[in-house]
């Protein structure tokens, strides 16, 4: 896997990967930005999160579990001393649908943290990582 930065504007950068899409980072004015991206730690919880996510809505449908929306809240507390990394990440999963079973939804969070998720892997190495979740039943269509 490879990821290619190339500067835009003082400290704006856009980054791709090997799928060739491209995502605007960008810094603070007072840094010399524009505020005109997500911060790279941004896209480093992000990136977990979103790694964490296509898991389990992976595995709920292989459940057969219909999903009428799904989000996800992620938080994360920082040092605040440099290099201000992070000390806690709290996962918060929202799932919105009829008859969400919170045994299906508990094993899809547990597989995807404890086994397939490789962001999700190297970070807890590192930092506490914690997850919970709500279901929220649909009642109308």
């Amino acid at each position: 896997m490879k990821v290619k930065i190339k500067q835009i504007d003082g400290i704006a950068l856009a980054g791709a990967g090997d799928t060739n899409h491209w995502v605007d980072m960008d810094g603070p004015v007072e840094f010399g930005g524009h505020s005109a991206g997500s911060r790279p730690m941004e896209l480093f919880l992000m990136s977990v999160g979103g790694c964490t996510a296509m898991d389990v809505i992976s595995i709920l449908l292989k459940k057969r579990v219909t999903l009428d929306d799904f989000q996800m809240e992620i938080d994360a507390d920082r040092s605040e001393k440099h290099p201000k990394v992070f000390t806690a990440i709290r996962l918060h999963f929202i799932f919105i649908g009829k008859g969400i079973r919170p045994k299906d939804v508990e094993r899809a969070i547990e597989l995807s943290t404890e086994k397939y998720c490789p962001a999700n892997a190297m970070l807890r190495k590192s930092v506490p990582i914690s997850a919970d979740y709500e279901i929220i039943e649909k009642t109308q269509d």
